[in-house]
């Protein structure tokens, strides 16, 4: 069996700062790679041939219902200490800090696929048990991180009226992340001025995205991407990958679960200096005893716009009914079309069929909203979060969500 190659890059040239380590000979080079911003030559290393394993979970918790740091850890086999920050002879002395820049591919049948881009946050260092083999554990976080970092008072050029997709894109000038690097529709939504007050970019970001009720995330290249709330709904629209144990693409570990967990039946929503809009669901309510949400100070310019969130988000998750969290997929089994599995990412639809002992069926249409890698020298395991869309709406000729009398109408 051919798996894919891997690439594992750290970046420890000085400065902490936005942007892609340049990496030597690859296929994906553009405007957004950087060397540094530092006087200094970028010191750019190759880790693939000493990584005996990596671990990277990415995607939205389902509980908050929200998206969430990528993570990544790097396992390196280290004989020579070359990892020791106080070892003079390694090759990095002096270099070793945290936030420098760690990036993971894999090219598979000529394509090169990101599995994760991010910064340092720890380096730990474990040994066996006599103490002759020494390992270091390259700890990792997406943009997230630095986004939740960096404090924000007044947005340049924040003025009302301006769509959400515009808004994010003033709030990531405040921190000067790359336009190369940025992803970002136009906003269906228009905003407040911004209110100039203190909170962290991640936050003001967040606002903007719960006003939208779009989507933003750090995709595995390392940029930021922002879907708006049509192109959030019509997502749900394209083709499934099918999933099934003998005649789709086979899985294992199913996560089933049905519960309350995700129910919204009363929303109170209010924008900045505004009236707090309720909506509510009272046969949910009925049936579920209440489960509420509130999102308050938002940037939308209206309280109409306001109940519009409202009603939606209580129309999306006002009832429940049997899921399947996540499941697994082994590169390893034969049937795997590992191109397939290695495109996959957000808002990837996917149907999975799952055939029980007695004989019945359980088949649900997801869209992929998390992943997890766990890869080893003999194993390449990915664990795939399965939601249903995080924003309803009716879709046209969808047999899924264009039903009349059953799916909402978006605003």
């Amino acid at each position: 069996m051919t798996l894919p190659v891997l690439n594992i890059s750290l970046d420890f040239s000085s400065g902490a700062t936005f942007g892609n380590p340049f990496i030597l000979n690859s296929s994906s080079l553009n405007s957004s790679d950087v060397l540094s911003e530092s006087s200094t030559p970028a010191i750019i290393v190759d880790l693939t041939d000493s990584t005996r394993r990596i671990s990277i979970k990415r995607g939205r918790n389902i509980n908050r219902d929200a998206y969430e740091a990528g993570t990544c850890t790097v396992t390196i086999y280290d004989p020579a200490g070359d990892f020791n920050p106080q070892n003079p002879a390694s090759p990095y002395f002096g270099n070793l800090t945290p936030l420098r820049k760690l990036r993971i591919s894999a090219t598979y049948s000529g394509t090169e696929y990101f599995l994760f881009s991010g910064y340092t946050t720890d380096y730990i260092y474990t040994y066996d048990q006599a103490e002759n083999v020494s390992y270091v554990d390259i700890k990792a976080a997406d943009a997230f991180r630095l986004l939740n970092m960096a404090a924000i008072t007044t947005v340049t050029d924040a003025i009302a009226g301006q769509d959400t997709g515009t808004r994010l894109g003033k709030i990531l000038d405040q921190v000067d992340f790359p336009i190369a690097m940025r992803t970002i529709d136009t906003g269906n939504s228009t905003t407040l001025a911004d209110p100039a007050t203190s909170r962290t970019t991640l936050s003001a970001i967040q606002n903007v995205e719960t006003s939208e009720q779009g989507a933003f995330y750090i995709d595995p290249q390392g940029n930021v991407a922002f879907k708006n709330r049509s192109n959030t709904i019509s997502s749900a629209s394209g083709t499934p990958i099918y999933f099934n144990q003998t005649t789709g693409i086979p899985y294992k570990n199913l996560v089933f679960a049905f519960d309350d967990k995700l129910i919204v039946n009363q929303a109170n929503v209010s924008k900045i200096g505004g009236a707090v809009q309720t909506f509510s669901d009272a046969a949910s309510i009925a049936a579920y005893f209440p489960h509420s949400v509130t999102y308050s100070d938002l940037v939308v310019e209206t309280d109409t716009d306001a109940a519009n969130i409202a009603a939606i988000v209580v129309g999306t998750r006002s009832t429940t009914t049997i899921r399947i969290d996540q499941m697994t997929i082994d590169l390893y089994e034969a049937a795997v079309p590992i191109g397939t599995i290695m495109g996959i990412d957000y808002f990837t639809n996917v149907e999975i069929e799952n055939i029980q002992p007695s004989g019945t069926t359980i088949t649900k249409n997801l869209q992929v909203q998390g992943i997890n890698w766990e890869i080893s020298p003999n194993s390449w395991i990915g664990n795939y979060t399965t939601l249903e869309p995080i924003v309803d709406g009716f879709i046209l000729d969808s047999s899924a969500y264009g039903l009349l009398d059953d799916d909402i109408l978006s605003y």
